[in-house]
C-alpha cells in the first residue's frame, strides 16, 4: 500500500511521510491499515523491532485526531517517554500538540486536557485514573507500546489493571497493542477484542547466528570464518570484525561489573580505528560525562568513551545512559557493553549485536539460569538499522560444540514463550484492588471480582478460583490495616487514610509500615532523619542495599548503637530473614543520611559499591516516601510533619540542616549552598543584603549564575556589573569544607545551561 492511498489521516501527515521518503507501507503496517487501525478499530501488532509499529500507532492515533478526538501511547520507561515526545512533536507543524507526563503521582494533570497526544508511563496513566484526572475518560485512543512487558512481575500488573480500567472507562476506545513477536499474540488480541497482525517480516534481514571456533554459524546453514587472534577474546574478534566492515556493536553480559570491565577491553580495540574528528568529538561527549557528577564510574565511563566504547546498565545516571545513546544511534560511539535492560525499548540499534552472556544469577533459583527466549530475541532485534545497515546480524558465542547445538536449540530456532498475566500475585493485588474500591470501580467484592474477571488474567486463568481467593485475602488485609470498611450489605469503600494511600502511588504494605512506624513516636518526640530514612527505607516500595560480605556485623553494631532511634520494634538476631532485611534498610537509610550529610558522591558510591544512579534513584525514591510519609501524618493528626518535611528536604538536596533555608533559593543546589555558607551567607536575608563581591567569590565568579541567585533570592538590585569577585570567599568555597566542583551533583543543576532543570521525581519508569 503506498502512502498517497492513506485514508482517515490528516493530509499533512501524509505530506510529511513523503517528505521522509516513506512512499509504500511497510508489509505489517500495510496489515494494519486492513485490520481497521486507521478506522478505529482494536488492534494488536506483534512484529519484530524496527518493522514499523510506531507508525502502525502514529496511523491510528492521527486518524482518532483527525475525527476530533485525543490519544493516550503508553510507554514503559520514562527515557522512552522523552524519545516518542520527540519525535511526535514533528506533527506540531500541523497543529497535532504534544504532551508528556511521567511523574508526580499524585497531580491530575489538567493541563494535559489541551493536548491532543498525551506520552506517559503506565504508572502515571494508573495514578491520573487514581487521582479522578477527567480528562481519561475522553481519550478516544490508546496505544500500549511494548505490551508483551504484561509478563513482568513487576511492573505487567500496573499495565494489565490500567488497560482493564481505561477499556471500562471509555467501551467505544480503540486500542493499539505494539508486542514484540510472542508466542501467544493471538491470546492477547481476544482479550483486547482485537484485530491481530502477527508478521516476521523485517525491512531488512536479521541473521542469527553462533560463534564457535574461528567461526560463525548461521542460522540459514552456512558458515563464515571470524578467526580470532593470539590471545583475542571471542567478543573481541566480532567487535573488530564489525568495525572493519564499518558497522557498530552492541554486547549484551549479565552484571554491571561485566558491563564497565568489557566497555574498557572493547574500547582498546576500537581506538585504533577512530579518525581525528571522531577522536575530539569523542572528548567533547567524553567531558559532558564527567560534569554529570565527580564518582569513579563516571570518569570510567568517560575513558572508554574517548577510546570510542562505553557500557549502559541502571547504575548509571540517567543524563549518563542518554549521552551514551545518542552518541551510540550517531554511530559516534563503536561498541557499548551493556546489560539487558538497554534491550527494553529504547531505540538503539547497532550492525551487531552480541549476546556474550546467556545466563544470569536467579537468587530465587539459586544459581545462574538461562534467560528467556523473549529476552534474548529483543537482544538480538536491536541488530540492524533501515536505511544505516546492509543487514542485521545477532551472534551468541559457545565454547563447545556442544554448547553451539545448545544455543541454536534453546534460542536461534526456538520460538518466543507466551506471555502469562502476573496479576494473581498478592503484592500486585494490594495497590490495584485498594485503588479499584477507592476510584470507584468496584464498590463490593462482587464488583471487583466482575473488573478482575475484565483482565488478561482471568482469560488465561486455568484455576479461575484463585485470584477470587487472592482478592479475598487482599480485602482481608486491607480492612485489619484501616484501608478499607466493609459495611454488611457487603458495601466495600476506601476510607480517608486509604483514599490517600491510594492517591499517593503507595504500596499498602508501605503504608502499613510507614503509618506503624509514625504511631511509634511518643508525643512530644522529634524523629531523626535516620529514624525517618530507615523507616522509609524498610517499605517494600524501596529497593534496598544488599548485605554484602562482612556488612552483617558491621550493621549490627550500628544498629545496636542506634536502636533508640527506629521508628517500631528491631526484631531479634535470631529472626534471621526479618533482621537480615532490618540490616538491608539500615545500610540504605546510611546512605541516605551520609548523602544528606554532604558527602562527596564519590565517596558514597565507593563506600556502598553503588553508582551515581543508584545514589539518584535512591533519593528519589526516599524524597517521594518521606512526601508520603508527611502527608500520612498529616491525615492522622501526629503532629510530626515538620520533622519529616525537614528530612525529606535535606535528602532531596543532599543538605545538612543548617543549609536548609539557602538551598530553597532556586538555582542554589547542594554545593553552592555550602559554598554560600562558608562565605559567610547563611540564608535568603543574607544573599538580599552580602557584598556583592562575596557572593560571586563565594560561586567562584560565575557572574550569570550570581546574578541568577541573587535576583531568586529577591534582591532589589542583582547586577553585578563592574563587581570583582572576593578572593577571600572564593578561596573559602573552594576550601575543602566547600565542597570544591561543580558538577550536576550540586542539587538542582550545574551550570548555566542547567539553570533550570527539573529536579527528578520518581525512579526511572
Amino acid at each position: 500500500m503506498e502512502t498517497a492511498e492513506l485514508e482517515n489521516v490528516p493530509p499533512e501527515f501524509v505530506d510529511y511521510l513523503q517528505a521522509e521518503g516513506i512512499e509504500e507501507l511497510y508489509p505489517p503496517q500495510a496489515e494494519a491499515v486492513e485490520a481497521g487501525v486507521t478506522a478505529g478499530k482494536n488492534v494488536v501488532a506483534s512484529v519484530p523491532t524496527a518493522s514499523g509499529k510506531t507508525l502502525i500507532a502514529q496511523l491510528g492515533m492521527l486518524s482518532t485526531i483527525e475525527r476530533g478526538g485525543r490519544a493516550l501511547y503508553i510507554v514503559p520507561l520514562r527515557a522512552l517517554a522523552s524519545e516518542k515526545k520527540a519525535e511526535f512533536e514533528a506533527f506540531e507543524e500541523f497543529g497535532v500538540s504534544v504532551g508528556v507526563s511521567t511523574g508526580n503521582y499524585e497531580a491530575s494533570g489538567e493541563w494535559l486536557a489541551e493536548k491532543d497526544i498525551v506520552v506517559a508511563t503506565s504508572e502515571k496513566v494508573d495514578s491520573l485514573v487514581r487521582n479522578g484526572a477527567p480528562w481519561i475518560e475522553d481519550v478516544d485512543c490508546v496505544v500500549s507500546d511494548e505490551v508483551h512487558l504484561i509478563d513482568d512481575a513487576s511492573r505487567g500488573p500496573t499495565l494489565e489493571v490500567t488497560l482493564a480500567k481505561l477499556r471500562q472507562l471509555n467501551p467505544s476506545l480503540q486500542t493499539v497493542a505494539l508486542s514484540a513477536t510472542v508466542g501467544n499474540a493471538d491470546e492477547i488480541a481476544d482479550w483486547l477484542d482485537a484485530e491481530l497482525v502477527d508478521s516476521t517480516w523485517r525491512p531488512i534481514d536479521l541473521k542469527k547466528g553462533v560463534h564457535y571456533g574461528d567461526a560463525l554459524h548461521l542460522d540459514d546453514g552456512t558458515q563464515r570464518e571470524l578467526p580470532t587472534r593470539k590471545n583475542e577474546k571471542q567478543t573481541a574478534a566480532i567487535v573488530r570484525d564489525t568495525l572493519e566492515d564499518g558497522g557498530s556493536s552492541l554486547v549484551f553480559v549479565n552484571s554491571r561489573r561485566n558491563a564497565e570491565a568489557a566497555a574498557g577491553r572493547l574500547a582498546d580495540v576500537v581506538e585504533p580505528s577512530l579518525s581525528p574528528e571522531e577522536r575530539e568529538e569523542l572528548e567533547d561527549v567524553a567531558a559532558e560525562i564527567r560534569d554529570v557528577s565527580d564518582t569513579e564510574t563516571s570518569d570510567d565511563l568517560a575513558a572508554a568513551v574517548e577510546r570510542g566504547g562505553a557500557f549502559h546498565h541502571a547504575g548509571l545516571a540517567a543524563e549518563h545512559r542518554s549521552l551514551v545513546e545518542d552518541a551510540f544511534r550517531d554511530r559516534l560511539l563503536k561498541v557499548v557493553s551493556a546489560t539487558p535492560t538497554l534491550a527494553a525499548g529504547v531505540n538503539t540499534p547497532s550492525r551487531r549485536v552480541i549476546v556474550r552472556d546467556w545466563r544470569r544469577y536467579d537468587g530465587t533459583a539459586g544459581g545462574m539460569q538461562p534467560l528467556d527466549v523473549l529476552e534474548v530475541h529483543q537482544m538480538m532485534g536491536r541488530a540492524g538499522r533501515p536505511g544505516r545497515d546492509p543487514y542485521g546480524e545477532a551472534v551468541l558465542l559457545a565454547k563447545s560444540h556442544e554448547e553451539l547445538d545448545e544455543l541454536f536449540d534453546r534460542y536461534v530456532y526456538a520460538d518466543p514463550e507466551p506471555v502469562r498475566s502476573k496479576l494473581a500475585a498478592e503484592p500486585a493485588l494490594r495497590t490495584h484492588v485498594l485503588a479499584t474500591i477507592a476510584s470507584g470501580f468496584a464498590r463490593s467484592r462482587e464488583e471487583l471480582l466482575g473488573f478482575l474477571s475484565e483482565t488478561l488474567h482471568a482469560s488465561q486463568a486455568d484455576d479461575p478460583e484463585r485470584l477470587e481467593q487472592v482478592a479475598d485475602n487482599v480485602i482481608e488485609y486491607l480492612e485489619r490495616n484501616e484501608f478499607i470498611e466493609r459495611e454488611g450489605d457487603g458495601e466495600l469503600s476506601a476510607t480517608g487514610l486509604g483514599h490517600t494511600v491510594s492517591r499517593l502511588y503507595l504500596d499498602p504494605m508501605s503504608a502499613a509500615e510507614i503509618v506503624d512506624g509514625l504511631r511509634d513516636i511518643e508525643d512530644g518526640e522529634k524523629p531523626t532523619a535516620m529514624g525517618l530514612y530507615h523507616l522509609v527505607a524498610r517499605t517494600p516500595d524501596m529497593y534496598e542495599l544488599y548485605l554484602k560480605s562482612g556488612d552483617r556485623e558491621e550493621y549490627t553494631e550500628v544498629a545496636y548503637e542506634r536502636e533508640a532511634e527506629f521508628l517500631g520494634a528491631m526484631p531479634s538476631e535470631f529472626e534471621d530473614v526479618r533482621f537480615e532485611d532490618w540490616l538491608s534498610a539500615l545500610k540504605t537509610a546510611e546512605m541516605l543520611e551520609d548523602w544528606a550529610e554532604e558527602v562527596d558522591e564519590d565517596r558514597i558510591t565507593a563506600k556502598y559499591g553503588v553508582g551515581p544512579g543508584d545514589v539518584r534513584g535512591k533519593t528519589d525514591t526516599a524524597e517521594w516516601l518521606l512526601n508520603a510519609a508527611e502527608q500520612l501524618a498529616a491525615e492522622l493528626d501526629l503532629g510530626v510533619s515538620p520533622s519529616i518535611r525537614e528530612a525529606r528536604k535535606r535528602v532531596e538536596d543532599g543538605i545538612k540542616e543548617e543549609l536548609l533555608e539557602l538551598a530553597g533559593v532556586r538555582n542554589v543546589g547542594r554545593k553552592r549552598a555550602r559554598r554560600l555558607f562558608d562565605a559567610g551567607i547563611e540564608n535568603r536575608a543574607d544573599l538580599r543584603e552580602a557584598d556583592k563581591s562575596v557572593v560571586l567569590g563565594a560561586l567562584r565568579g560565575r557572574r550569570k549564575t550570581a546574578e541568577t541567585v541573587l535576583e531568586n533570592a529577591g534582591r532589589q538590585d542583582p547586577s553585578l556589573e563592574g563587581v570583582s569577585a572576593d578572593q577571600s570567599a572564593k578561596a573559602a568555597a573552594t576550601s575543602p569544607s566547600g565542597n570544591e566542583g561543580d558538577s550536576a551533583s550540586d542539587g538542582k543543576e550545574s551550570d548555566d545551561a542547567r539553570a533550570d532543570a527539573d529536579q527528578a521525581s520518581l525512579g526511572d519508569f
